[in-house]
């Protein structure tokens, strides 16, 4: 693309060199450059990417894009120099120049909130295959469409990396794409301009506070999607699709200009459930919604997932799917990996894998766990991220002693943090909600609950095979999907779903 028609998609404070120059990719990273690229030189968490513009020309940049060229990165004479206010946003722009506005050909449905995003767009995904429509989904788990998938390797990618995927997916006839939409990303300005068909709250609790610092700022960057949406297409037909029940439901029904459809179990909601049955082969329920009734049959485990089939269903409703398409794709989702996930085993043990890393989450998993429990003992392997929000591990701890018989606190990825010092500040909430710390577990079955230390979170699942028998429920929660362990600067294999299978053979 010509540099003068990519330019034309920002505002610019500054600007040298020649606009004719033909631009044969963009980059924010110096490592990616190819001859011929623009550099957009940003500002991370850790470093700032203005500090690596002479490594960007060096390796064939011919073009920079930035928000000041001082000291060692001023002006060079044989580059496109551009000032801009702020580089992260005219990425965002660039890339969706460069790349066509691939999201013109598709309808983006944008999904928010701290737990629940995955399910639901999992869920939503099948209730669009049911439909006959080709969507792909952009999300925590990876990045598909019908054809090819990527790995994802944050929940909602940089803008260039974002535009990237949704023009792979324009060009193989995706029609619809559902998206989970990040705090982080939204913070960034990485889906700024994406023109959200439909955008979707699951609920808000404590996450994340490493980055925001407080539930406000938190609270605010989630409700960037809301605020930014805009009646689109045909008619106004963008919908903001919110969970009532959520204490903070009404503030965005407050903040957004579209249409609002609200879901949940009141019986003020659009889209609501009744007569909710839940246990160990999955949820029934019967939704109530203007289009009609619909019996629901899912396979998904665990009483809170009702939130998640409201969320899919009402967002599917607003894109004029029909019921009995809602109710076949649902009851067609057999599973989402790491998300409440049964881990097949050959002493027919009950353990479940799932990704409950926030407070909020590890109570609904728990709570689904000991209603299913019937008559046997909760034994629960968890850890917290090191790197990452400290003041969760205590509400974390505490949460796990008051819903389990057995504890067994671990490690998840403790990152560059010393994993026993992790251990310890979830300590602190164990003892606070009175469960006793044992040495070490008996050989049969436990006199009293309590709970027990081990870093080492292989061992720990082992651990808790070991004692477990047919009648126990074993939860080990924290990493779900993910495949790997972060230990200091090493990243290597580790699959709690692998290791259980192993340590119940």
């Amino acid at each position: 693309m010509q540099l003068s028609e990519l330019l034309g998609a920002i505002t610019t404070i500054d600007s040298q060199g020649v606009p004719d120059l033909e631009i044969e990719g963009l980059a924010y990273d110096s490592r990616r450059v190819k001859p011929g690229f623009m550099f957009v030189a940003l500002k991370g968490f850790t470093l700032d990417g203005h500090g690596f513009i002479n490594d960007a020309i060096q390796n064939g940049a011919v073009a920079v894009i930035g928000e000041s060229f001082q000291g060692e990165n001023r002006v060079n004479e044989n580059v496109v120099m551009v000032q801009v206010p702020d580089p992260r946003k005219a990425l965002s722009k660039l890339a969706a120049n460069f790349y066509g506005h691939p999201f013109e050909s598709m309808n983006l449905i944008g999904i928010t909130g701290t737990n629940g995003k995955t399910t639901t767009s999992f869920l939503l995904e099948s209730i669009l295959l049911a439909a006959g429509a080709r969507p792909g989904v952009i999300g925590t788990i990876n990045y598909r469409s019908p054809e090819q998938t990527w790995e994802a390797t944050v929940t909602t990618p940089e803008s260039l990396e974002l535009m990237q995927a949704l023009r792979l997916m324009a060009d193989s006839g995706v029609s619809d794409v559902v998206m989970e939409v990040s705090s982080h990303a939204l913070d960034q300005g990485r889906v700024e301009g994406c023109p959200f068909r439909a955008a979707v709250f699951t609920n808000i609790s404590r996450d994340h506070l490493d980055y925001h610092h407080s539930m406000e700022a938190y609270f605010k960057a989630k409700s960037l999607l809301f605020y930014n949406l805009r009646d689109r297409g045909a008619g106004g037909r963008t919908r903001a699709v919110i969970n009532a029940d959520d204490p903070k439901g009404k503030d965005l029904a407050m903040l957004t200009d579209v249409p609002v459809v609200t879901y949940g179990l009141g019986s003020g909601c659009n889209v609501r459930a009744e007569l909710i049955r839940s246990d160990r082969t999955g949820l029934t329920a019967k939704l109530m919604s203007s289009a009609g009734e619909m019996k629901i049959r899912s396979s998904l485990i665990g009483e809170f997932n009702i939130y998640n089939i409201l969320a899919a269903s009402t967002a599917a409703l607003c894109m004029d799917i029909e019921p009995k398409a809602i109710e076949s794709g649902i009851a067609r989702l057999k599973g989402i990996p790491g998300r409440l996930e049964l881990v097949a085993n050959s002493r027919s043990l009950t353990i479940v894998v799932d990704y409950s890393h926030t407070p909020d989450a590890l109570v609904k998993a728990l709570t689904a766990m000991n209603t299913l429990a019937e008559g046997g003992r909760l034994i629960t392997i968890f850890g917290c991220g090191g790197d990452r929000d400290k003041g969760k591990r205590r509400e974390m701890g505490y949460a796990a002693g008051k819903h389990s018989d057995l504890v067994v606190i671990t490690s998840d990825n403790p990152r560059s943090e010393d994993p026993e010092a992790i251990i310890s500040q979830i300590e602190e909430g164990i003892r606070e909600s009175g469960l006793k710390k044992l040495e070490d577990l008996p050989k049969n079955r436990l006199a009293e609950p309590g709970y027990i230390l081990e870093p080492d979170r292989g061992s720990a699942i082992r651990k808790a095979a070991e004692i477990a028998d047919k009648s126990d429920l074993i939860l080990i929660a924290g990493k779900g999907h993910e495949d790997y362990q972060i230990i200091g600067k090493n990243k290597r294999h580790f699959d709690d779903r692998e290791v259980a299978a192993e340590a119940a053979s």
